[in-house]
């Protein structure tokens, strides 16, 4: 399905009947959108309530004194976001941040275990820190295919196909024995696990309106950047008691543990396949649930065909980051998750140098990282939710929760980055410090607690961006994410691929010091973005308009000239027909005029 408006949230697909009195412009969208024509088509004027078990009365966002009258009817005629159930979005948020929590824990699991894998394959430690890159590598690839086939196909098919191939490739870890094998199967772990990163986020945006999303993304958030500090825990644990094969069987089974109830009971959400779930799924996009409910059997017919599949393509994703207002964004976030990535590599090195930690001593450290990633997945969720609401109040905008807003004309990219001032200036400091404290070598205390201080600012920092990315990209959220997963991956594997080398050179002080440096140096970005953003979005959307009736008169002169020559066939057809009668007719009268001869 196209998309009409790239800003507008709810641009894709409509909901119930609207109340009385707005029908009239509710079909007139209708009518512009073959989503909005079924699902009007199978609702009654009782379907109007909101679908949400939440209270519909939001007078803390609507009642708004100065709102344009023009905006307040388009909240009244809008459509429903979403046709989920409060309960439903939960459920489905909790299975996809399980999801999500894969691809990270399985980056950072077996830290704790290189040595006695490179003990057991008899081959080098700096060849087993070779497959970390590799999967770094193939962590920022894999998900520009999934996110492209996630919006394409649906989510569901590419949930499913992504997890299945982790859980397959941890099952070759668990049994091989030689170095080529890891090597290899570390690509496709890699590859199968972090496809899962970009669908996440995409998720929120299929069923959370922007003001709600902040909190929503915040849990997704909570199981991304909390894997890799709990990860190494687990990992420590497994590889000192049950050997390092045992951290590859836990992976097979936590994503068959997860799988199992995503197939089972998580339903589709791509709005390219269902809308807004009003749409019942068709095929693989249906679960259990779905196939043994009568009443979707008794729709499938109405449903509007399903879109084209073709082969996933990688360089769209390339194309969102060049884009000049989400490309910037992603620069930025790429240049913070430097900061998070080279903290924790180098946490196992740098405090077995200089404390003679053992590996489970190691992983043990790795939890106030994790505790302060936790908290800024939640607090930031929250904190973006209320400012994008007090953004919207100083403007007059009235917020609609149920229906969505439409963006074109609101300062999303100020509702999200002015709280990230605060989150990055204290995350950068507390990186500068914490480099410094490793060179001075103080107790274990004073940088344990600058590493909550890193988790809790820094990851909350780039957790706020991804918000914005998916924001600026409803209509192909998951590629948008992929774009950013892909941009900031290359760029981690090259800092972790070097920064032993850098703190070898310049000291851990001056190396650190470094890469706090940098989100500074680029920090007028943000401005940037929040000064020009909406005139930024206008102009994309002007292009994309342009493109769209160049299409058009394209495929119409092209029509034009298909109906010409059908002219042109039929009148020569007629034609020759004529002629053929005309000579037919000279025949007979000829053959009459012999038989009249030979009567004479």
């Amino acid at each position: 399905m196209e998309f009409r408006d790239a800003e507008k949230d709810d641009s894709s697909c409509l909901a119930h009947t609207p109340p009385e009195g707005v029908v009239d412009a509710a079909s007139s969208l209708a009518g512009q959108d073959p989503v909005a024509r079924h699902t009007l088509s199978h609702c009654s004027p009782a379907d109007v309530a909101s679908s949400d078990d939440e209270p519909t009365d939001n007078s803390s966002d609507r009642a708004v004194p100065d709102a344009d009258p023009e905006a307040l009817a388009r909240v009244s005629t809008g459509p429903v976001y979403s046709t989920f159930s409060t309960g439903m979005k939960r459920w489905i948020i909790a299975v996809v941040t399980l999801t999500s929590f894969i691809s990270p824990m399985t980056a950072n699991i077996y830290f704790p275990a290189l040595n006695p894998i490179a003990q057991d394959l008899n081959v080098d430690v700096s060849l087993i820190n070779l497959t970390l890159t590799t999967y770094m590598i193939f962590q920022g690839i894999a998900p520009t295919i999934f996110g492209d086939f996630g919006d394409m196909a649906g989510r569901r098919p590419a949930f499913i196909l992504a997890v299945l191939i982790y859980i397959v490739a941890n099952l070759g870890l668990a049994l091989q024995d030689n170095y080529s094998a890891l090597m290899v199967l570390r690509m496709v772990q890699s590859g199968g696990s972090s496809g899962t990163l970009a669908l996440g986020y995409a998720v929120v945006a299929d069923i959370a309106t922007s003001a709600e999303r902040g909190k929503y993304m915040g849990v997704v958030g909570a199981g991304i950047n909390v894997g890799p500090a709990l990860s190494p825990v687990i990992g420590g644990i497994l590889a000192q008691y049950l050997g390092w094969r045992a951290i590859f069987w836990f992976c097979f089974i936590f994503a068959c543990s997860v799988l199992v109830p995503y197939v089972l009971t998580v339903p589709e959400t791509c709005r390219a396949i269902v809308g807004n779930g009003s749409i019942p799924p068709q095929g693989w996009h249906m679960t259990l649930i779905d196939l043994s409910s009568t009443s979707t059997h008794q729709q499938q017919e109405a449903t509007p065909p399903r879109p084209k599949l073709r082969f996933p393509n990688p360089l769209r994703a390339l194309a969102v980051a060049l884009d000049k207002g989400v490309g910037l964004i992603i620069l930025y976030n790429s240049l913070l998750y430097l900061v998070f990535i080279i903290t924790v590599a180098t946490l196992s090195t740098q405090f077995k140098t200089i404390y003679g930690y053992n590996d489970l001593q190691i992983g043990l450290c790795y939890l106030p990282y994790g505790a302060g990633c936790f908290g800024a997945a939640i607090g930031q969720g929250y904190l973006l939710d209320w400012n994008y609401r007090r953004v919207a109040r100083s403007i007059g905008f009235t917020v609609d929760k149920k229906r969505g807003d439409d963006l074109s004309s609101f300062p999303i990219e100020k509702a999200r980055i002015v709280p990230l001032y605060f989150f990055v200036a204290v995350g950068l400091v507390a990186m500068i410090l914490y480099g410094w404290v490793l060179e001075l070598r103080p107790s274990v205390a004073a940088p344990l607690c600058l590493q909550f201080c890193i988790g809790l600012c820094v990851t909350g920092s780039f957790g706020i961006l991804n918000t914005l990315i998916v924001d600026l990209s409803p209509e192909a959220p998951a590629t948008a994410v992929a774009a950013n997963n892909f941009v900031r991956c290359e760029m981690g594997a090259a800092a972790t691929a070097v920064i032993e080398l850098m703190i070898a050179a310049m000291g851990t002080g001056w190396c650190y010091t470094f890469f706090a440096l940098l989100p500074l140096v680029f920090a007028p970005i943000l401005w940037a973005e929040t000064r020009y953003g909406i005139q930024w979005r206008a102009e994309k959307r002007a292009r994309r308009a342009q493109k769209k009736a160049e299409r058009e008169r394209k495929r119409g002169e092209k029509q034009d000239k298909k109906e010409e020559a059908e002219r042109r066939r039929q009148d020569t057809e007629r034609a020759g027909a004529k002629e053929e009668g005309r000579v037919s007719q000279g025949q007979a009268q000829e053959e009459h005029h012999e038989q009249q001869q030979q009567h004479d």
